[in-house]
Parts: structure tokens; sequence; C-alpha cells
């Protein structure tokens, strides 16, 4: 019984489309709505970084998350959007870094699954159900 449970590509499988899958419509929003990329463009330029780097939160958040739900370059995917949180967290949310929400949870629960569930694409790869399994 319990060895019908210990299925590795399924499990890689469920990882690929929750992270991506969850991820996907963030970027999706910020790229109907030009507006959000003007705000992470200023964001950037107060941290004296270029403006042109807020186009890069499409590749995080939309062609990552593209790549991992198909399975091609997965790991390549993971580590695309796991860069993508750590460059969100720094620029938005390190004043929420080591502070609780009102349920007693991480307050940066959402973006410490992306960047961890990411991560764990990176090292694990995309298992047999894939498109280009790695």
């Amino acid at each position: 019984m319990l060895q019908a449970l210990h299925n590795d590509a399924l499990g890689k499988l469920i990882l690929r489309l929750t992270v991506a899958g969850l991820l996907l419509p963030h970027g999706l929003t910020k790229l109907l709505n030009p507006g959000s990329l003007t705000w992470i463009g200023n964001t950037l330029a107060g941290q004296g970084l270029p403006t042109v780097l807020a186009y890069g939160v499409l590749i995080g958040e939309v062609v990552a998350p593209l790549m991992a739900l198909i399975g091609w370059r997965s790991r390549v995917a993971g580590l695309l959007m796991a860069a993508n949180m750590v460059v969100a967290i720094f620029l938005v949310h390190m004043g929420e870094l080591t502070t609780f929400n009102g349920n007693g949870g991480w307050a940066l629960e959402l973006q410490g699954f992306f960047l961890f569930g990411a991560l764990a694409i990176v090292f694990l790869g995309s298992g047999r159900m894939a498109w280009r399994p790695d």
C-alpha cells in the first residue's frame, strides 16, 4: 500500500504545477497592467538600479512559470522564479521579513512558498512527467 504512494515523478509534477500555476497569475496581472511595471521601475530607480530591469518580472513570473508548467528546462525556470522572488523580497518586502500576520503566520508566507518551491524545482528537476525531462 505505502509503495503505491512512492512516486517521485508525480510529486515533481505536482510541485511544478503548484508553484508555476500559482505564480503565473501574478505575472499575467503585471503584463496586463503596465502601470505595475512602472511602479516596479520606480522602485528599482529608488534603489539606484536601472528601470529597464522591471521587465525582468515578466521573465520570472510569466516565461519561467510557463516553462515549468510544460516541463521544459524546469531547473532554469526554477532558478528564474527563485531569483525573481529574491528581488521582490529585497525591493518590496524587506520590512516584513521578521513580521507575523494576524493569524500567527509569517507575513511572507506566499513569497517564501514561491522562493523555496522554486528552489526545490532547481534541485529536483522536472521529473519524468515533463515535455523535456531534466
